[in-house]
């Protein structure tokens, strides 16, 4: 897990397409499984990584 300050990386959130913040990307086998936009409740959250814990 990491941490990217898009400010500091403008970069990285081309290349990823970040538009929103805060943008919450899960990768799989160096690809991008799933996109969360937007701030969510920590119940919401969990219910969409579920497949990934």
């Amino acid at each position: 897990m990491t941490k990217l300050n898009v400010d500091d990386a403008p970069d990285i959130a081309r290349r990823f397409e970040v538009m929103s913040i805060p943008t919450l990307l899960v990768f799989r086998d160096g690809q991008v499984a799933k996109r969360i936009v937007g701030a969510k409740p920590k119940g919401a959250l969990l219910e969409e990584l579920s497949e990934f814990l």
